[in-house]
């Protein structure tokens, strides 16, 4: 399977986000306005238009017809970030973006070092990435299905827990906040065990 195979497959198509008006919300409460943002695999723009009012933002993805169906506000560029960036933008944006993309990438350590090298002092690294180990995940994975679970999309080359994310971004990043997302049903058992109980991991990390 190609790289763009890979990108072009994830399990969502264009339009298509799990939790986008909850994650979108959050995250332009988090970003605010006035800000330099670089989205990492905005698709469709789908998730990016909440946080555009009053913005400057690049949205990078590698499928060309996804870019093309973004808002005209939101400059694009066709971008695979598993290849070389080409680094001319140190310390220049105040907010990096990077929902649902992580679990996709060969090398997820090396891009979290090239979003510090372009993000300022003070800027925030937010997103999200699907929790594998949940506890509905473990038990489906126990009985030998990894039907409907992360493991089961052949896109996903990494898989994430809770306390695994934690300490991949604590390691790079001044603070982490974590927020577990999960159906409204199942939040007060997410808030206990976060670990266990949420579907999403959502981030916010500042350089």
């Amino acid at each position: 399977m190609t790289i763009e195979l890979i990108y072009k497959d994830r399990n969502k198509k264009a339009g298509e986000r799990l939790f986008e008006k909850e994650r979108g919300e959050m995250f332009s409460q988090w970003i605010g306005r006035g800000k330099k943002i670089l989205d990492l695999g905005c698709r469709d723009c789908s998730l990016t238009k909440y946080f555009l009012n009053g913005n400057n933002i690049l949205g990078l993805d590698l499928d060309s017809n996804a870019l093309n169906l973004c808002p005209s506000g939101i400059k694009t560029q066709q971008f695979d970030l598993n290849n070389d960036w080409h680094l001319d933008k140190k310390d220049f944006f105040d907010t990096v973006v990077s929902s649902e993309v992580i679990e996709h990438l060969y090398c997820p350590e090396e891009v979290i070092n090239k979003i510090k090298f372009v993000l300022k002092n003070g800027g925030y690294f937010i997103g999200s990435v699907p929790n594998a180990f949940n506890l509905k995940n473990r038990i489906r994975l126990f009985l030998g299905n990894k039907k409907d679970t992360p493991l089961g999309e052949p896109t996903h080359i990494n898989q994430f827990s809770y306390g695994e994310m934690h300490n991949l971004l604590k390691s790079h990043f001044r603070e982490v906040e974590m927020v577990p997302m999960v159906q409204k049903k199942w939040r007060w058992f997410a808030k206990i065990l976060p670990g266990l109980g949420s579907f999403l991991i959502i981030f916010k990390a500042s350089k």
